[in-house]
């Protein structure tokens, strides 16, 4: 997958997509991080830890898979997005899990 390359990018432009598309400011995530770490990670400049990445996910109501399979999209488009999720199901499909939601 060509996007696995520019991951720090492609989140820090997943973020500013779904931000903007929820209509919140950088301020709006004050209960997570600081406007300034928001707009780092915008920049491209940080890199979010798994932990941040659902506290954020959390904030902008989506799943954290959301913003990943956005990241990892060549595009923010739907088209592109459900290309990442086909092959996310087709590979956890290969894992040969055990059907049912029992843990």
């Amino acid at each position: 997958m060509e996007a696995h390359s520019n991951a720090l990018n492609n989140i820090a432009m997943a973020l500013r997509v779904i931000r903007r598309a929820r209509g919140y400011t950088q301020e709006d995530f004050s209960s997570v991080s600081s406007r300034t770490y928001i707009s780092s990670l915008e920049r491209g400049t940080k890199s979010p830890t798994l932990g941040k990445v659902e506290q954020i996910a959390t904030a902008l109501n989506v799943h954290p898979l959301t913003l990943l399979a956005i990241s990892f999209a060549t595009s923010p488009s739907l088209d592109d997005v459900s290309v990442v999720l086909a092959e996310v199901q087709k590979e956890v499909a290969a894992l040969d899990l055990p059907s049912g939601g029992g843990g």
